[in-house]
Formats: structure tokens, sequence, C-alpha cells
């Protein structure tokens, strides 16, 4: 079956065609909202809508006829303020992130991890939730505090499409100041490669529960990174340390894929002992996947509020 005209957008390899960052943030986001009733996450589609479905003894007038036109099901709307949240997308722009940005490959690690932060504030401020932006390296390097104004949605596009990965990462001090700068309780969603210490990374991360954030971490790593696809001989060279190596890369492959597999494992148990939600992404992988698992964070998040 062919896919709808909005939920192309959702492929890499598409969007990679589309330069202007604000315009594949849109189409992304449409095309995922085109297709949510029909997919596998329709489940949490009602949460996102700031809708929830039907149930006997709900007043009618409450009832969302657009929806019903659409979809044959009713759904009453609910209030914005019951779901509000402030959120702040923090960017990871450390030279690691550049890895795959001269190739042919679809997208490269850094702008595929730019297109999803710019999905999310779109996804945030269609919900009627404040958004903000963060962008570090070895320091922060830039703070939009969150809101809800259109033209600040304008300016957080700004900077992502400006944006450039530079310098090494360093998440300690980093994110120590952060979660004081970030104040009030909400919503932290770090978007990177994490490639530091695993036990760093729970330290650090730590900083923003313990200020009560709740925090969601979307691990980006590049195809290549992961598969290890390379067949001749190949000179590799370090992205945040003055290192070069030229090897038979097929040699390398299986203790290679090895050495991924435990890293990806340490970072996932530094989320899981800071309290953080853990999801690796792949620089292919369809961004349908990375929003749904946000939207699926989120409405834990708001049915605990609901609950206190």
């Amino acid at each position: 079956m062919a896919k709808m005209a909005g939920q192309r957008y959702l492929d890499p390899k598409v969007i990679e065609k589309i330069k202007r960052l604000d315009v594949r943030a849109r189409l992304v986001v449409e095309g995922f909202i085109t297709g949510m009733h029909k997919s596998p996450y329709h489940g949490f589609a009602v949460e996102f809508a700031s809708h929830r479905e039907y149930v006997p003894g709900d007043e009618i007038k409450h009832v969302d006829w657009k929806v019903w036109s659409k979809t044959d099901r009713l759904y009453i709307k609910e209030y914005e303020e019951e779901t509000n949240l402030r959120g702040t997308i923090v960017l990871d722009c450390s030279k690691s992130m550049a890895y795959g940005e001269d190739g042919d490959d679809g997208l490269g690690k850094f702008d595929y991890a730019a297109t999803l932060a710019a999905c999310l504030a779109h996804l945030l401020q269609h919900q009627g939730d404040r958004v903000g932006l963060v962008t570090f390296d070895t320091a922060i390097r830039r703070n939009l505090p969150a809101s809800t104004n259109p033209a600040h949605m304008k300016l957080m596009l700004h900077e992502l499409d400006n944006a450039r990965p530079d310098e090494k990462t360093d998440v300690g001090e980093v994110f120590h100041r952060l979660a004081d700068q970030i104040g009030k309780r909400g919503l932290v969603v770090l978007v990177s490669d994490l490639f530091v210490d695993p036990a760093q990374l729970a330290q650090s991360l730590r900083h923003f529960r313990h200020r009560r954030h709740e925090v969601v971490v979307f691990h980006v790593m590049h195809d290549h990174e992961l598969t290890f696809p390379f067949q001749d001989n190949t000179l590799f060279r370090g992205m945040e340390q003055d290192i070069e190596l030229l090897t038979e890369p097929r040699a390398l492959r299986r203790s290679y894929l090895e050495a991924v597999d435990r890293f990806k494992s340490e970072v996932r148990r530094a989320c899981s002992i800071s309290g953080a939600d853990y999801v690796p992404l792949s620089s292919k992988d369809p961004l349908d996947a990375a929003l749904a698992s946000y939207l699926s964070f989120r409405q834990r998040i708001v049915r605990g509020a609901r609950r206190h």
C-alpha cells in the first residue's frame, strides 16, 4: 500500500532532500499526525490531540465532531491546561555529531538529530506546551527558555538551522549548570550520541532528576556506526581526538560491533539508574518511531501529574 502524502516525510531519505529545517519539521509532524489513527501508536494519539475516547455518561457537547467525521469514532475534547508541560530540548553539538555529514547515504548524524529536535519542538508547541532549546558541547552554547510564543519557535528553528558540531562533549559541568538554569520542574529531552563515560552520564543525568525534571534520552547514532558496513581498506579518523587508523575493516567488524553493543548497554543502564527514559535511534530510522516514543513518555508524565 502506498504511503499517504504526508507520511512519506517520516523517511530520512525523503526529508534529506528538503533543505529548510522549518519545512522539514512541519511536514514530518503533519505526516505523523496524519498516520496516527491508522498506526501502531494509535493508543496515545488521544493524549497527543488533547482528546480522550468517549465513554457513556460524557456530555455530547464536548464531542469533537471533526475527529468523528475523519475516524468514525467519538472523542471528547480535553482542556489544554490539563496537559500543558514545560519542555526543554537539549541538543549535543559536539564534533562527533558531525559524522556522516558529507556522505551520500541519507542524513548525517547531526542533521538527523537537529531535524528530530525541530520536530519535537514543533510537536510540543502544537500541543500547547512551552518549549525551549539548549545547544551544548563543552559548554552551553545557546539557551532559549521555554515559551509558547510562535515567534519563539522561529527563533529555535533558526538556531537549529545554524548550529554546527564543534569541540568535544562534556556533560558533567554542562548538565549541572543547566539543571539549575532550567528552573521550574519540567521535561528535559536530550538528543545526543552520548560519547561520554557512562558513569559520568549517569551522574550528570541525576542533576536533572534531583531538580525533579522528567528526562528522556534520544541516543542518536549514524547507521554506519551501528552496522560497520565498510569492506575495503579504510582510513578511520577520530572526530574528537587526533587519531588515524588505516586498516582492513572486515577483520575488525565482529569486535567493533561487540564493543558498540557493550557501549549501548552501558548507556542504557546509566539512563536506567538515573531515572531517565532511553530511546536508541539510527540515522536511518523513520522519525515516527522517535515521535511516538516521546508521546508515550509524555502521556505517562501527564497521567502521573493528574494522579497527584
